[in-house]
């Protein structure tokens, strides 16, 4: 088998990485093993590494280099190094990046996390905002009925939110 970065030498290091349950599998000799530094396991991330190829593969065919209009920072550099040289490179590389980041992680926006406490408690706060909103609208349409229910709920969600 060989090589996926050189194509000339036979294969000597295969890595397997399964992103969403998918299989991705990468075969390297053993020059371009230790160029990728998958000897160094603290500066190697498979990642990296499948991004250095894509990039590899289109410089050799020749492909115009795409370059940060602020640090100056090319395609090869991204390679290189596997990171990027200011904030500028993101809009730069865009392109390729949202692809490997969309399969890195859950998705391309931070959302963060909350605790369960909190995240009970901001549920129930909009959900008293939203109930609040349909009582005014029942007062000002006098559907008193509709009103008095809305009321119970609220009242049944304020004792929620005390405990």
């Amino acid at each position: 088998m060989l090589c996926d970065v050189c194509k000339c030498n036979d294969a000597t290091v295969f890595l397997t990485q399964i992103v969403s349950g998918k299989m991705q599998k990468v075969n390297l000799c053993e020059g371009c093993s230790k160029e990728k530094g998958v000897q160094d396991p603290t500066g190697f991330a498979l990642a990296d590494l499948l991004l250095g190829i894509g990039a590899a593969e289109e410089i050799e065919k020749g492909a115009p280099s795409t370059t940060c209009p602020v640090c100056g920072f090319t395609q090869a550099d991204f390679k290189k190094t596997g990171r990027l040289g200011c904030s500028a490179c993101y809009v730069a590389f865009s392109e390729g990046l949202h692809s490997l980041l969309k399969a890195m992680h859950k998705g391309t926006e931070h959302v963060g996390k909350l605790p369960t406490r909190a995240q009970r408690t901001l549920a129930l706060s909009d959900r008293m905002k939203s109930l609040t909103e349909d009582l005014k609208k029942a007062v000002e349409q006098e559907n008193y009925e509709t009103a008095a229910s809305l009321r119970d709920q609220i009242k049944q969600l304020e004792h929620q939110l005390q405990q």
